[in-house]
C-alpha cells in the first residue's frame, strides 16, 4: 500500500507544502506567504493549506513533518523564532496537532533541508554534509552518514547566530546590529540574502532585497559590485569557521542566495582566505532538490517517525 507524506517548511517568507510517497518523489507543491506577526493567521493558513492538498489529493496523508524556523524551548515546548515572529512564545506543535488531527512531527526548517540533501541529494554519498541557508536568515544542519546531527539542545547548525568578529565590522565600518534572537552581531544580520541588501543600503544604495543587488552586479553596478565584495568576505569567514568547527566533506547552499551561480565559483578562495595553510576547502554545491528543499526532508522526518505521532 502507497503511503503519502506531507511535508512544510515554514520559513520568513513562504510556507511550502509538498507531498511526497514512500520514494519521496514530490508528487505535489503548493507555497503560499507566511504570516510573520498573526499567530492566530499562522494557524489557520497551515491549516487551509492542509486542508487544500487533502481536496486536491482526494487523499489523507498519513503523516506531516514540519520544519519550523528557529529552536524550541525543550522544558516548556515553546518556540523561539527570528524570522517568524509570530511563533514566539508559543507551542506550536500542540496547536497544529489540535488542528490538523492527524499524526505530525517537528524538525527544524535549515535541518529538514540538509537531510533532504543527504537523501538523493547533492550530498548523496558523502561522509558528512553541512546544508546551509542563505535566505531571509542564515542557518543550517548538519549530517553524518545521512544521520542529522541535532545536538543537546537540537540546534546544532545556527551558524548564523555566530557574531560576526569587531575586525570585520570595523574593516567594512559596518554597524553593530540587534538580532531578533536577543544577541547582537549575529552573522544572519550581515550574510543573509536580508543581510546582503543591507550592506548595500549601508554602501548608499537602495536595494530592498537581495535580488534587486544580484541584478544590479549583472549590470555592473559598482556600489552592488562593493556590497557582494563585502559580503563575499564575511560569508567566507563564516563558512571557514564551519569548516574548522564541523570540517564537513561538503557544504550545500539553500535559500534565495543559492541561485546566484557566481558564489559557487567565488567562495572557495573567500573561505579559504580565512582558513590556515594547508587546510582544503570542501566542495561547495547546489541544491539538487532547489533553493527550499526543506519540505521535502520534512516529509522525510514524517516517514521515518511513521505515522504514529
Amino acid at each position: 500500500m502507497t503511503r503519502t507524506y506531507y511535508g512544510l517548511d515554514i520559513g520568513g517568507t513562504k510556507i511550502e507544502l509538498v507531498a511526497c510517497g514512500d520514494s519521496l518523489e514530490v508528487g505535489y507543491r503548493r507555497r503560499v506567504t507566511t504570516p510573520t506577526q498573526d499567530y492566530a493567521e499562522f494557524l489557520d493558513t497551515v491549516d487551509a493549506l492542509v486542508r487544500s492538498a487533502d481536496e486536491e489529493l482526494d487523499a489523507t496523508c498519513d503523516a506531516v513533518g514540519v520544519g519550523l524556523p528557529g529552536v524550541v524551548d525543550r522544558a516548556t515546548g515553546q518556540q523561539l523564532s527570528s524570522n517568524v515572529p509570530a511563533l514566539t512564545g508559543r507551542q506550536v506543535g500542540q496547536d497544529l496537532q489540535a488542528r490538523l488531527q492527524r499524526p505530525l512531527h517537528l524538525g527544524n526548517d535549515l535541518q529538514c533541508f540538509a537531510l533532504s540533501e543527504a537523501h538523493g541529494g547533492a550530498a548523496e554519498g558523502y561522509a558528512s554534509m553541512f546544508g546551509a541557508i542563505l535566505g531571509t536568515g542564515a542557518g543550517g544542519g548538519y549530517c553524518i552518514e545521512g544521520r542529522l546531527i541535532a545536538g543537546y539542545n537540537g540546534i546544532a547548525g545556527e551558524w548564523g547566530h555566530w557574531g560576526v568578529p569587531a575586525s570585520l565590522l570595523a574593516k567594512y565600518e559596518l554597524p553593530l546590529l540587534d538580532c531578533a534572537c536577543g544577541l547582537r552581531g549575529c552573522l544572519e544580520r550581515y550574510v543573509s540574502g536580508s543581510g546582503l541588501a543591507m550592506i548595500h543600503r549601508h554602501l548608499g544604495g537602495g536595494a530592498l532585497e537581495a535580488s534587486a543587488v544580484v541584478d544590479r552586479v549583472r549590470h555592473d553596478d559598482s556600489t552592488a559590485l562593493r556590497a557582494l565584495e563585502v559580503h563575499r568576505d564575511l560569508l567566507g569567514h563564516a563558512f571557514a569557521s564551519l569548516v574548522m568547527a564541523l570540517d564537513p566533506h561538503v557544504i550545500v547552499l539553500g535559500g534565495g542566495l543559492s541561485k546566484f551561480e557566481p558564489l559557487y565559483r567565488d567562495l572557495p578562495d573567500a573561505i579559504a582566505a580565512h582558513l590556515f595553510k594547508g587546510m582544503r576547502v570542501p566542495p561547495i554545491l547546489p541544491p539538487k532538490f532547489g533553493d527550499a528543499g526543506g519540505a521535502r526532508g520534512a516529509a522525510l522526518l514524517a516517514r521515518q517517525h511513521g505515522t504514529a505521532p
